[in-house]
């Protein structure tokens, strides 16, 4: 394991986030706490010490895990966790990124995860009801007090990033270092704004879903492959999707690794300051998962990849490209270097 700077900051963070989500069994399929402990034994044993959950997830018993096993430990991991979501359906302001939810979201998470300080703290989704500002002057205000050393949003449009960016820094105000989006081969949405936004601050980039669910696993393009656990039935995934899982595994094949090590490898290749998330449910899940750091993905098979998923920027990122000749004339041909 490898590790980078978390956006602008000198706080070090390993390549692979630890996802705590399926830390619980309330809710769904998950993890019981004792498959969790050897989940996070074995990740902090490869290198890792990134570990993201949130006030919501397992309707909170994921904090509550996490808590519980970081105990005498926790000061040697990167703790993050979000706020946003609903901490009771049946109050108006036991939700959103205004001041009040923050606080007391804040103080709920410190609780459950037994320490007094996070490292990370995101912003789990844009609220358009809460002016950008209060929420970056209470994410600032909570920095100062102690109680949060890094701020980071999740699931919000380019131009709300950047605008609160911008605040912050004319204002002195603590910016986000971290961006956290969905990313994988079937959806590649970030590269058309959030992720050159993000490139261009410097954040980093903590990606969830990097097996699609685990239609990039690996596990329907193998007979026998499908479990009673998975999420996603093989009669819901599109011809498209299955064409790219086949794709994934036919490199996978080629390289003598796993699909599953081809697609998160994949997500790293694209840009340096993507960081993917892994969660599983089993220790097993997690080793494989770890081989994707001992991938490197030959430029040909990044393009054989990428061609099967037909994805296309739009406009105005394939305009600009077609129309760039005609623009900056011949001299485009001899690719000037960017001051960035």
């Amino acid at each position: 394991m490898r590790y980078r700077l978390f956006g602008t900051t000198g706080l070090r963070v390993s390549e692979l986030f630890l996802g705590a989500m399926t830390f619980g069994e309330q809710g769904g399929v998950g993890a019981p706490i004792e498959e969790c402990r050897r989940i996070l034994d074995t990740y902090a044993d490869a290198g890792g010490n990134m570990i993201d959950t949130a006030i919501n997830y397992r309707n909170g018993a994921s904090e509550e895990f996490v808590g519980e096993l970081l105990e005498g430990r926790r000061d040697r991991f990167v703790l993050a966790t979000k706020y946003t979501v609903s901490r009771d359906g049946n109050d108006p302001n036991a939700a959103g990124n205004h001041r009040k939810n923050l606080t007391l979201s804040l103080e709920t998470s410190l609780r459950r995860l037994r320490t007094d300080y996070l490292d990370v703290y995101w912003v789990h989704l844009w609220d358009r009801h809460t002016p950008v500002e209060e929420t970056m002057r209470a994410l600032d205000d909570a920095v100062r007090s102690g109680k949060i050393l890094y701020v980071g949003i999740s699931d919000a449009p380019a131009w709300v990033v950047s605008r609160a960016n911008t605040l912050a820094e004319w204002r002195g105000w603590t910016s986000f270092a971290g961006l956290q989006v969905p990313y994988n081969l079937l959806n590649r949405d970030i590269e058309r704004e959030l992720l050159p936004m993000a490139e261009a601050y410097g954040m980093s980039v903590a990606t969830w879903g990097p097996l699609a669910s685990g239609v990039l696993s690996g596990k329907f393009t193998r007979p026998g492959e499908v479990t009673s656990g998975t999420r996603v039935s093989p009669d819901s995934i599109s011809e498209h999707d299955h064409a790219v899982a086949r794709a994934v595994q036919k490199v996978a094949d080629d390289l003598g690794v796993t699909a599953s090590q081809v697609a998160i490898a994949w997500t790293m290749a694209r840009s340096r300051a993507v960081h993917p998330i892994i969660g599983v449910r089993t220790v097993e899940q997690l080793k494989d998962n770890l081989g994707a750091l001992d991938v490197e993905l030959p430029d040909e098979a990044v393009q054989e990849l990428e061609a099967a998923t037909g994805f296309t920027a739009g406009f105005p990122a394939d305009f600009i490209a077609q129309v760039e000749g005609w623009v900056f004339g011949q001299a485009v041909s001899q690719r000037v270097d960017g001051r960035r």
